[in-house]
């Protein structure tokens, strides 16, 4: 009996932690070095999201719990679109928000960083950058 509630409770106590829900939003910043413009903006997963001419597709992200120290990653594939030109591949991995020069992107113009990851959309539309805006649509009235 006794060597039963001692199984019990070393086994409550070893028992894994309770996963975080998935996030579906990967937060990024972004600087234009020529404009010395820094935009934020946000990627949902499969989805593709613009940044001048960067096209950026977040592929997964993870935070890690509250009681943790503080980290967000998440892993990004980005290739530079130019009109009349094949798509160039930049940069596919991991970008850690608490380390943006560990593993960043290389490109003249454009820097990139994750700065959070999100399980909805957080940012509101007055915070979006303009190249980064849906454009509105026009209903012909």
């Amino acid at each position: 009996m006794i060597r039963a509630v001692l199984i019990a409770v070393f086994m409550g106590l070893c028992a894994a932690p309770a996963l975080a829900e998935p996030h579906e939003t990967v937060i990024l910043q972004g600087l234009d070095k020529v404009t010395a413009r820094i935009s934020t903006f946000e990627a949902r997963l499969g989805e593709v999201v613009r940044f001048g001419t960067l096209e950026i597709i977040a592929r997964h992200c993870d935070k890690r719990p509250p009681e943790e120290t503080p980290e967000s990653s998440a892993f990004l594939d980005i290739w530079e679109v130019r009109p009349g030109e094949a798509a160039a591949d930049l940069f596919r991995g991991w970008m850690f928000a608490s380390s943006p020069g560990l593993n960043p992107l290389e490109h003249p113009v454009y820097d990139v960083w994750v700065k959070d990851c999100a399980n909805k959309a957080s940012i509101s539309n007055d915070n979006l950058s303009p190249e980064n805006t849906p454009s509105p649509k026009l209903d012909g009235n």
